[in-house]
């Protein structure tokens, strides 16, 4: 990377201030007075403006135990939000698939907005899986209105094939693709079912750490992070 867009990157400075800093002798690599713009810097390089050490800080990317009670938002007047659970949460965070505020479980977060968008974006139709209980048991007739699609009250359009399977008492595992407005619980409804209770358990191939308690989070590992563009690029190629 070149130094001067190192420096912009690092700093809040424009790229034409970073070259009156470099002017000014102000910025040094591994000691050194840096005295070109177009240095190139890598990432074992020490860059320092005015002595102190500067990195650029790269997109963050979260999973939080979402519990009950707290709204999928920046900002909320009235319940309190997600971020309330983070402690100093990096700048401009975004939710990656809202829950509803008595919905709890698995919540993605991040501030790299292309990361963000291919979770949610309809193309992508990124897997989510949760856990239902239900007021009365699955019936291979709702099983089968979920594999072919439901329309829903209010709109044009039926949902996309979902699969949905018994557990154990009335909790039930759904998979579905897209992210409408309180979709599981109205497609239930739709077939004589109210949900008791919903919890979401992975989105993608990223699960809930079952070492989290509700309202902990965690930076995702590398791994998680890349399975969803390694996700999307199968879709594209397929």
């Amino acid at each position: 990377m070149r130094l001067d867009k190192f420096l912009s990157h690092a700093t809040e400075y424009s790229r034409a201030q970073v070259k009156k800093l470099i002017r000014d002798k102000r910025v040094t690599i591994n000691g050194e007075l840096a005295r070109l713009q177009d240095t190139a810097v890598s990432d074992s390089d020490v860059v320092c403006l005015d002595d102190q050490p500067l990195q650029i800080v790269g997109p963050s990317y979260l999973m939080l135990y979402k519990p009950a009670g707290y709204v999928c938002a920046t900002t909320d007047s009235e319940h309190p939000v997600v971020l309330d659970l983070i402690e100093s949460p990096p700048a401009d965070l975004s939710v990656a698939g809202r829950l509803d505020i008595d919905t709890t479980g698995l919540v993605l977060l991040s501030n790299d907005g292309q990361w963000v968008h291919k979770i949610i974006s309809p193309r992508s139709q990124c897997i989510k899986v949760y856990h239902a209980t239900l007021d009365a048991p699955l019936t291979d007739e709702i099983i089968e209105a979920f594999a072919n699609g439901i329309l829903l009250r209010n709109e044009d359009k039926p949902t996309l094939p979902a699969e949905v399977s018994a557990l154990e008492n009335n909790v039930v595992r759904v998979a579905i693709s897209e992210g409408r407005y309180h979709q599981v619980k109205r497609m239930f409804a739709a077939c004589g079912r109210h949900v008791e209770a919903l919890h979401r358990v992975s989105i993608g191939d990223i699960a809930l750490d079952p070492a989290m308690a509700p309202g902990e989070y965690r930076a995702l590992s590398a791994e998680e992070v890349n399975s969803i563009n390694a996700e999307k690029n199968q879709q594209e190629h397929s």
